[in-house]
């Protein structure tokens, strides 16, 4: 069935959102949503919506500032990076709250995604929302990946970070699609130090340790992007909230990746749900 494409203006952006359908015969049913990977549309999460509302879940999912359906392209007089974000992850949620308030509340984050759904409640609190899911997210530090790939990813990484500085903006060349300079050079501070940048003047990794909402941690194995140590370097910051932390194995005769996991997300839809359901009440 297909989602319902609205839109949430913040500034001078302009986030597309994807409301999808109300699982079949559920009312009030807990809302998951979606933050996508860098890069990546929403549209790409449908095999994953479909499954999250056949375990019973409403669904939204929202393009990350400057991909898909969401504005502005990214160019040389964008400023935005992470600071950004994670406000619109508020934005979002404010926009939606009229028709799902008083429902239970999940964000889930895929990769940067799941990044900015951490600054969002850092930064911005966590009152309102009831729980974390992080799938295929990490910080990306480069002492994390094992060798010898390790010595390539901090030149891979800083270099991209390099001729985003030079152009004024990151073309996409082979990697994360076009972005702004801003975002590359917070995701690229992340890969360098292993630590979240300070954003508007505020100490992010010394508030990420005050989040208290509970958190399912699931990396893949066989993420070439955010394997496992950096998913775990990721909740040794959340040393406020209680984690769930499993790791997702391929099925037999398929291999699951940073990507490829969406397109056999039925056990991890349950998964998710089964932690919605678990959820202390507010």
């Amino acid at each position: 069935m297909e989602y319902q494409q609205e839109f949430v203006q913040v500034d001078a952006a302009r986030l597309g959102v994807q409301v999808h359908p109300e699982p079949t015969g559920v009312t009030d049913a807990p809302v998951v949503l979606i933050a996508p990977a860098m890069g990546v549309r929403a549209r790409y999460y449908q095999p994953f919506a479909t499954a999250l509302r056949a375990a019973g879940l409403a669904v939204v999912v929202a393009d990350l500032r400057g991909t898909g359906e969401s504005t502005p392209r990214p160019s040389r007089t964008c400023r935005y990076g992470y600071a950004e974000l994670a406000a619109d992850v508020g934005a979002v949620r404010a926009a939606l709250k009229p028709r799902l308030d008083g429902r239970r509340t999940l964000l889930l984050g895929h990769s940067l995604g799941g990044q900015a759904a951490v600054l969002h409640l850092a930064l911005h609190g966590d009152d309102d929302v009831d729980g974390l899911a992080l799938v295929a997210v990490g910080i990306p530090y480069w002492r994390d990946f094992a060798a010898p790939r390790r010595y390539g990813v901090l030149p891979y990484t800083q270099g991209i970070a390099a001729t985003a500085r030079l152009l004024g903006v990151w073309p996409g060349w082979g990697f994360g699609g076009r972005q702004a300079r801003g975002v590359i050079r917070d995701w690229a501070h992340t890969a360098r130090t292993g630590r979240f940048p300070h954003l508007d003047g505020v100490d992010a990794e010394a508030a990420v340790g005050r989040i208290r909402t509970p958190v399912l941690a699931v990396s893949v194995d066989d993420d070439q992007y955010t394997p496992h140590p950096t998913l775990d370097r990721l909740c040794a910051k959340l040393t406020a909230a209680r984690i769930e932390r499993e790791r997702l194995a391929s099925p037999r005769g398929a291999t699951l990746d940073h990507f490829t996991w969406v397109r056999a997300a039925d056990p991890l839809a349950a998964r998710v749900a089964g932690f919605a359901a678990g959820l202390p009440a507010r």
